[in-house]
């Protein structure tokens, strides 16, 4: 029988001998889950038995990593803003220069105010969560055409205790030519097709809907700011996560839409990340 010493060097072998640290890190994620124990409760009994079925478990884990399989997906979580978010295959894996996108709707509108935000291609509803823990009186409008990942986005939403989530489904802003917002966000696709980085690592398991958009990789964005100004009130803004390369491209497609004040906020890498522009 496996103890937990024993397991975790099993875990570092299988998965990548030439990066022990990453290795190390993802099996004790990995384990943690297997046998129902914190990472300090691995660092304090390594001489612990695993159970024949905790055993089998983790190695099925395990089995899973090593064949690529994003930790997020196997362990149906990750965190996000500080949130536990459920994911699953109809979702993206949430990131954390994703929180960038949240960073600056914050910043962007008032927090003492009742205001109607949507989160448009919402998936596992991180950012709507995100925003929603950080803003009680705001209402979270999130929006995705797939029913599992809205069936996933509310689940969320419940479990947070998060009462300012509404759910909708519909493509971008088509559900809502009656409704005026104060804000919306964004992480649409924006990958181009073709792109070689699509063959690996976890975007190969991620939904290719919620990756890919056009030849060049805006056509999602292109749809969304030329719709934007039709559903924000005045004064209200929109803000989009986009590619690395990707700003200049993006800031003149909200201009061209006809808001104001487009701007770029850069990511930790120095990358511009997050594009956003105001309706006058």
């Amino acid at each position: 029988m496996s103890t937990i010493a024993s397991a975790l060097r099993e875990g570092v072998a299988a998965l990548s001998p030439s990066d022990p640290g990453a290795a190390r890190f993802e099996t004790e994620l990995l384990l943690c889950e297997a046998a129902g124990m914190t990472r300090s409760g691995l660092f304090a009994w390594p001489e612990r038995r695993l159970e024949p079925p905790q055993a089998a478990r983790f190695r099925e884990m395990l089995r899973r990593r090593a064949e690529g399989e994003p930790v997020a997906y196997i362990l149906g979580r990750r965190e996000f803003w500080s949130l536990d978010i459920a994911v699953g295959p109809d979702t993206l894996i949430p990131r954390p220069e994703t929180e960038l996108l949240v960073e600056c709707a914050l910043q962007a509108l008032p927090a003492d105010r009742a205001l109607r935000c949507a989160d448009l291609g919402t998936g596992s509803g991180a950012v709507a969560a995100a925003l929603a823990s950080e803003r009680a009186r705001w209402t979270l409008v999130a929006v995705d055409r797939s029913p599992r990942a809205l069936g996933i986005a509310a689940a969320n939403a419940r479990r947070l205790g998060l009462d300012n989530v509404l759910v909708v489904r519909g493509h971008w802003l088509d559900a809502f030519a009656e409704m005026a917002f104060d804000a919306i966000v964004a992480n649409p696709p924006y990958v181009a097709a073709g792109d070689p980085h699509l063959a690996h690592g976890d975007l190969r398991f991620e939904p290719i809907s919620a990756l890919v958009a056009g030849d060049d990789g805006l056509a999602a964005i292109r749809e969304i700011a030329a719709a934007a100004p039709s559903r924000l009130r005045p004064g209200g803004w929109l803000a989009l996560e986009h590619g690395r390369d990707q700003g200049e491209a993006v800031r003149a497609l909200l201009r061209d839409a006809g808001l104001d004040a487009a701007a770029s906020h850069r990511d930790l890498s120095g990358h511009e990340r997050v594009t956003y522009a105001r309706r006058g």
